[in-house]
């Protein structure tokens, strides 16, 4: 049987770039690693930058949308020229599924810690999801509309008019989101957890704790659907033990990192900031970098790229500001509707200022 016809456009070639990598994107790969360890080791000194107990959205909050926005851009450059669907079909799959791999080991519990002599995991109380599987999660679904989904000529309707296949699946994506956040019953709940500081702590054995919910839409750390799915799901073992909501004041932890026994019963609850729900709106921030990849990938003028570039940003960052405004948070826990454009907005911002940086200034 032969292979479906190449992912070109018709008619449409790619710009041709040189076999040198493209500066400006490895820049914001580089930043992007360097924000995330500044984050790391700089957060317990300025707590301003770490991540935002709940909703709200510090420095550190930014790096895990610019990583999926660069995985983006990526696929655009990577898959321009890809021959045969079913063959890059398998090869998305592939890095997608290393990728994940990759996750469930640095993530999953392999490692109890740097003071810890001890090394293993227990199947039981594996940690599914994380970072790395979160971008794979992002890869594979940004990389299936690049590859199976048809763009007609670019030069003649434009980019969103061209690639309006992809921007549907985007708007589906976050309507199911949407949908799940906001429609899904989520009933009183209980859960046990142990004594122990380890981010995986023995299963059972523990202190019983209830959680009264009986509400929908509910997008607080103790009720939210998000919460729930994950708990149905992937079991309430194999979740996060030291979600950010812990330093919310109401949880009163000790400067041990030690919730008070007087706090509320959900400030001892795991949670997953990675989960199922929110990989959903996650990936839709893959694909919007997916679509300033094919600025990059079929538009030679600088002046044309930036133009299109800063359109689509300031776009992001109006619609952003405006779910915000209504009352839709700005919550990375849950990667809200409003924060996934409002760092898509700051992703493609700063993309703009390292590509004219790059391209306009040095001539790299």
């Amino acid at each position: 049987m032969a292979d479906p016809q190449p992912l070109l456009l018709n008619d449409s070639e790619p710009t041709q770039f040189q076999n040198t990598r493209i500066a400006s994107l490895d820049v914001f790969r580089g930043l992007s690693v360097f924000l995330m360890i500044f984050v790391d080791y700089a957060a317990s000194i300025f707590p301003i930058i770490a991540h935002a107990p709940w909703n709200g959205i510090h420095l550190a909050d930014f790096v895990m949308p610019f990583f999926l926005f660069i995985a983006g851009i990526s696929l655009a450059l990577v898959y321009k020229r890809r021959p045969h669907r079913t063959q890059a079909t398998w090869k998305a799959f592939a890095r997608a599924l290393n990728l994940f791999a990759l996750g469930i080991l640095l993530q999953g519990g392999y490692f109890h810690g740097v003071t810890s002599l001890t090394f293993g995991v227990d199947i039981q109380r594996i940690r599914w999801l994380g970072i790395l599987q979160r971008i794979s999660i992002g890869y594979i679904v940004a990389a299936l509309c690049e590859i199976w989904l048809p763009a007609p000529r670019w030069k003649e309707l434009g980019f969103v008019k061209s690639y309006y296949w992809q921007w549907f699946v985007a708007v589906i994506l976050l309507a199911l989101y949407s949908g799940l956040l906001y429609g899904l019953y989520v009933p009183d709940w209980q859960f046990d957890v142990s004594a122990s500081t380890s981010s995986l702590p023995p299963i059972g054995g523990g202190d019983i704790y209830m959680v009264n919910c009986s509400v929908r839409g509910d997008l607080g750390p103790a009720c939210n659907s998000a919460g729930m799915i994950d708990r149905y799901i992937l079991g309430l073992d194999h979740l996060y033990r030291k979600p950010v909501y812990r330093n919310l004041k109401g949880c009163n932890m000790s400067a041990k990192g030690q919730v008070s026994d007087s706090s509320p019963s959900w400030c001892h609850a795991p949670f997953d900031p990675e989960g199922i729900l929110s990989s959903i709106t996650a990936a839709v921030s893959c694909i919007i970098g997916l679509q300033y990849g094919h600025v990059l990938a079929h538009l030679q003028d600088h002046k044309g790229r930036l133009y299109n570039w800063m359109c689509f940003s300031l776009s992001f960052l109006a619609l952003g500001l405006f779910l915000a405004l209504i009352g839709i948070p700005l919550n990375k826990s849950l990667y809200t509707v409003s924060y996934m454009l409002l760092t898509s907005a700051a992703s493609g911002l700063t993309f703009i200022a390292l590509y004219f940086l790059m391209f306009m200034v040095t001539g790299v």
